[in-house]
């Protein structure tokens, strides 16, 4: 990857919806090269898709929630289980495996602190494997992005 994919890239992360012809343009390229770079990262996964980034609390998802999940067992089994468990589950946006007193921390929205409740007792709780979870409420966002520093 050279300066030229870089800035491809950056200008994309503000401009998703940019037309190929003008991101050319931006980066001094022709259309044909500009094309063909974008291709090959796509095809290297640097691309992984672009999105729609949508307001959640004007769709009435006002509650954040970070909820750390311990496990029982940490088997593979068992970790594989609950990943793909949490991949059919709306509601549970973020999920990362991470080190310290927690297996993993997971984003979760939902309309109120009752529907987390519901979600908690109904899902989390059953997850494969939760021995534990601890929840924790966003009482604001100071900084949503989902830029990466290029």
């Amino acid at each position: 990857m050279d300066i030229i994919d870089r800035r491809m890239l950056a200008i994309l992360q503000d401009n998703p919806d940019l037309p190929t012809s003008e991101l050319a343009g931006r980066v001094g390229l022709s259309n044909t090269p500009c094309w063909r770079r974008l291709k090959k990262l796509q095809a290297d996964g640097v691309i992984m898709g672009r999105a729609l980034l949508l307001d959640p609390t004007a769709l009435g998802l006002t509650v954040n929630v970070f909820a750390d999940i311990r496990l029982k067992q940490h088997d593979e089994e068992t970790l594989l289980a609950l990943e793909k468990a949490v991949g059919s589950q709306a509601e549970i946006v973020e999920c990362f495996s991470v080190s310290g007193e927690s297996d993993y921390t997971m984003r979760i929205v939902t309309r109120s602190i009752e529907d987390y409740e519901s979600f908690l007792k109904k899902v989390l709780l059953h997850l494969p494997g939760v021995a534990a979870v601890n929840s924790r409420f966003a009482l604001g966002r100071v900084k949503m992005t989902t830029s990466l520093p290029i």
